[in-house]
């Protein structure tokens, strides 16, 4: 049975040629299992207008604006302060990212994609909008390069959050969410699992980072927003609430972190 239509998914990449064949069935399975709001999250300015046409089209589902920590910048060249600022004025953009820092995919000398971190930040605190943080295998200069910069003037989010307490701890300290994607009920993330049966109900977020990581039981499949909704019951079994209150609270915890989103009847 459908959760109560009050879901959000709050990282997913529908934009991506994943979903080119099929798009109009992912957004309406997506409503009949409850997900009533989605952020397609970019990870290069190159492709925002994309996200921008389909964000015009489908009111229900906002976007943010930048570059990932491993994207190439050929084609658009290294994100700016001023064009994260000046693209975050789109009706639809809540957010500035997915930024962060990744060590797993990349290697040797980083200090460009702690620049470019940075950029983010200073975006995010330019337009007063959250940033959405991706890290792996970099937990300790990400914490350190969020502080650096202040980033609690802006907030944000630690996105598919696969980390442990200590990391969550320092984040949640700054102010940020943390949110969980499918990973989270992988049989072998027991470590994940006491994180995120310790985090704050009021701090708690869910996702999909479709078109990766499709939760238990859907693994091996495209995911897509519509298995959020396995992601959210999971962690509502995990945290021993039920999953009709943890849409609710994650849904109220979308809104109030991404102030700029607005009910799709409300958009204008």
């Amino acid at each position: 049975m459908a959760l109560t239509p009050s879901l959000v998914d709050s990282h997913c990449h529908i934009d991506f040629p994943d979903f080119s064949e099929d798009l109009d069935g992912v957004i309406e399975r997506a409503a009949e299992n409850g997900v009533a709001y989605l952020l397609c999250v970019s990870v290069g300015l190159e492709h925002f207008q994309r996200i921008k046409a389909l964000t015009e089209v489908h009111r229900h589902i906002f976007s943010s604006i930048g570059t990932h920590p491993n994207s190439d910048c050929v084609q658009a060249g290294e994100p700016q302060i001023n064009d994260l600022v000046e693209g975050s004025r789109d009706q639809a953009v809540v957010a500035i990212g997915e930024t962060g820092l990744d060590y797993f995919r990349s290697k040797g000398d980083l200090d460009w994609q702690k620049d470019r971190f940075r950029v983010h930040i200073q975006a995010g605190k330019t337009a007063q909008l959250p940033v959405i943080v991706h890290s792996r295998n970099a937990k300790d200069d990400t914490i350190a390069i969020l502080k650096d910069e202040g980033a609690d003037e802006c907030g944000g989010v630690m996105h598919c959050f696969t980390e442990d307490w200590e990391m969550a701890c320092a984040a949640l300290d700054l102010g940020f969410y943390i949110s969980f994607s499918g990973i989270v009920t992988f049989r072998n993330s027991l470590d994940l699992q006491g994180v995120a049966r310790r985090v704050p109900s009021e701090r708690l977020l869910v996702e999909t980072d479709a078109p990766y990581l499709s939760p238990t039981p859907m693994r091996g499949k495209r995911n897509e927003p519509a298995f959020v909704r396995h992601t959210a019951e999971f962690l509502a079994e995990l945290r021993g609430e039920s999953a009709e209150r943890l849409a609710e609270q994650t849904t109220e915890n979308f809104f109030r972190l991404f102030k700029m989103a607005k009910g799709s009847d409300k958009r204008k």
